[in-house]
């Protein structure tokens, strides 16, 4: 079916800005609950950033790259965007949830489509502990910071770590160390995608650690929990032939 009513956002960018002039003047603007798709104009930041925003909608998310990287976004074209949303291929994504604890007992919740990272906040390494299910699996990970991804943020800030690129289908979530000093050979580990990962902080005060979930930080934290949540479900939308799985695989051949 056609979508005939579109909701467009567009990211702070002139060039977004501009295209979406174009856009809603062409098409229409309609109300974001009331669209039959969302077209979101700018890069794979705001792309993520419109995933949380509309995460409640169940509408799926078309994007149109006026950004830089564009994994997640499709090429800009403003002639016969109706027949593009009607012949696109949806993806469903199912986010991270994080819970972290600070040193002063504040709880957190985040939810991430990428990745939730923990990250030293001083000078010194951080000092991790690893557990996995409620077993520890590594007692001590000395490193400059860890992160567990979906396949979606795979090719993200997994990859610059040097973590592998996961099929889209995959259900695994890779757990990959940044600039780990002990063990310094240690290469992260696959995981199934319901496990439970919990990092523990050693020595917090003195080695602070932040944690963030797809670029929303919590400073000096001492424990973080991360899992998959089923319960949200974001919906994609790719020009055919050109979805995340082409695109993950895509990305391993460059």
């Amino acid at each position: 079916m056609t979508p005939q009513r579109i909701g467009f956002v567009a990211s702070n960018a002139p060039v977004a800005q501009e295209a979406l002039d174009v856009m809603a003047a062409r098409y229409g603007q309609c109300p974001l609950p009331e669209a039959d798709a969302i077209v979101a104009l700018g890069g794979d930041g705001f792309m993520l950033q419109t995933l949380h925003e509309t995460q409640s909608l169940d509408i799926p998310v078309y994007g149109m790259n006026r950004g830089t990287v564009g994994f997640l976004m499709n090429g800009y074209a403003e002639d016969g965007l109706r027949e593009r949303l009607a012949e696109a291929e949806e993806e469903i994504l199912n986010p991270l949830a994080m819970t972290a604890v600070t040193g002063a007992g504040e709880v957190f919740h985040r939810i991430a489509i990428n990745e939730v990272s923990l990250l030293r906040a001083g000078p010194q390494a951080a000092w991790l502990k690893i557990s996995v299910d409620g077993k520890v699996r590594m007692e001590e990970l000395v490193c400059d910071g860890a992160l567990v991804c979906t396949p979606a943020g795979s090719t993200a800030y997994n990859y610059s770590a040097h973590g592998p690129i996961l099929p889209i289908g995959a259900d695994v979530l890779a757990l990959t160390a940044i600039a780990p000093f002990r063990p310094r050979r240690w290469r992260g580990a696959l995981l199934p995608k319901t496990a439970l990962v919990r990092f523990d902080v050693i020595d917090a005060q003195k080695r602070p650690v932040m944690a963030d979930a797809d670029g929303r930080s919590v400073r000096d934290v001492v424990s973080v929990e991360i899992r998959t949540e089923p319960a949200v479900r974001h919906r994609l939308l790719f020009d055919p032939g050109h979805g995340l799985e082409e695109r993950l695989i895509r990305e391993q051949f460059v």
